[in-house]
């Protein structure tokens, strides 16, 4: 009951209302020590400090209340490239059918009768003529694990490949064809683009990315492919820009009341992800994740802690949750030498307001560990102790 205390007292200081647990829907397993999650919305879904982490088996994590996670002490992880291939491979589909009426003509086609047959339908065919690709610019924003494969993908069906992103890993740089130059903005982007697509995720930074404006500087009849997660692109301006004839066409995965229905505008049921292997590869990911962060303490893939990555060699690792603040590590390792514990092997980062520190020690008895335990504990901004042996 103390670390509830601590932890609601946490969130209030985050301005946020703070509901009973009788208001949320409790989850039903035993004392849970993770949750792995797809869809379930979490915002309802009460989670108690017993909750040490959450893994949600895609990319976004729109489901999951970070602050409230990061106040309760919880780590969130996502499966960042597990849905990657199925994305890039709807993109294609979608740059192919931007410039071939495959859906029209198939409809055509069923409605063809008569001994004439064959050839009816070699006389329609002229009505179904389409573009290529080969030889297009394709501008890709964002050059992650999903934008680094469709710009591969483009450039493998003869397109010409920008890109632009500014926060690319070095990893996915290195991924990326020399064949793909990468754009100073989108004021250097947008004008060479016969398509865009884009591929970054969605936060307060990128909402409205694309708008009036950014619309204004690409080619006329170009085409706009949003897979990446909604609000990113403003509707009402691209509905003005197709509208105008500035845009000739949106493919998006993302529906509301502004767009649907309009002759121009394409959309799939968020689908970017959903194929077999997809899904298996997200559970996959998800459970390896949680599984080396419950037995070593090591965090990967968190989108609200930082990564942390030690040998878990010693006998002991203790692993402190707390509030990014001047000397922590100081007064945490003030405790230890109190104790007469001696630090095998040490680590701290820190991602915003949230510090973790991870501590390697040689074996403790269990009276000492749980006295230094407590005391730690009572340090006002340590929000979660976990213990772990080897």
């Amino acid at each position: 009951m103390k670390q509830d205390i601590k932890t609601y007292n946490v969130i209030a200081k985050e301005g946020l209302e703070i509901f009973p647990p009788e208001k949320y829907t409790i989850n039903q397993s035993e004392r849970p020590a993770a949750l792995l999650i797809r869809s379930q919305d979490m915002h309802k879904t009460y989670f108690g400090p017993n909750v040490l982490a959450i893994a949600r088996a895609g990319a976004g994590v729109n489901n999951i209340p970070l602050v409230q996670a990061s106040a309760n002490g919880t780590v969130v992880f996502n499966t960042p490239g597990s849905n990657a291939n199925a994305v890039k491979e709807l993109i294609v589909a979608m740059l192919i059918l931007a410039n071939r009426p495959v859906v029209s003509s198939i409809a055509w086609a069923k409605k063809v009768v008569g001994a004439d047959v064959s050839l009816q339908t070699e006389k329609g065919k002229n009505h179904f003529a389409g573009t290529e690709l080969a030889g297009k610019t394709l501008g890709v924003i964002g050059l992650g694990s999903v934008g680094s494969k469709v710009a591969q993908a483009a450039v493998g069906l003869g397109m010409r490949v920008v890109g632009y992103d500014p926060y690319i890993s070095v990893e996915h740089a290195w991924q990326l064809s020399n064949e793909i130059p990468r754009a100073d903005g989108l004021s250097d982007l947008l004008p060479q683009c016969d398509y865009l697509t884009i591929h970054i995720p969605y936060t307060e930074k990128n909402k409205n990315l694309i708008t009036t404006q950014q619309l204004d500087l690409m080619k006329p009849n170009a085409v706009l492919l949003n897979y990446s997660r909604w609000g990113i692109v403003n509707e009402k301006a691209v509905v003005a820009a197709l509208n105008n004839g500035k845009l000739q066409k949106y493919m998006t995965d993302f529906s509301s009341n502004t767009i649907i229905g309009h002759p121009k505008i394409v959309i799939t049921p968020h689908i970017g992800g959903t194929t077999v292997e997809a899904e298996v590869n997200g559970a996959k990911m998800a459970a390896q994740t949680l599984r080396k962060y419950l037995e070593t303490g090591n965090i990967v893939n968190s989108v609200n802690f930082p990564t942390i990555e030690m040998p878990f060699e010693a006998p002991t690792r203790l692993t402190l949750i707390h509030q990014n603040v001047p000397n922590m590590v100081g007064r945490i390792t003030t405790i230890l030498a109190d104790e007469q514990i001696n630090i095998d092997n040490m680590i701290n980062r820190s991602r915003e307001k949230i510090a973790y520190t991870v501590i390697d020690t040689g074996t403790i008895a269990e009276p000492l560990l749980k006295k230094m335990k407590d005391r730690l504990l009572q340090i006002p901004e340590v929000i979660r102790v976990r213990v772990l042996k080897k």
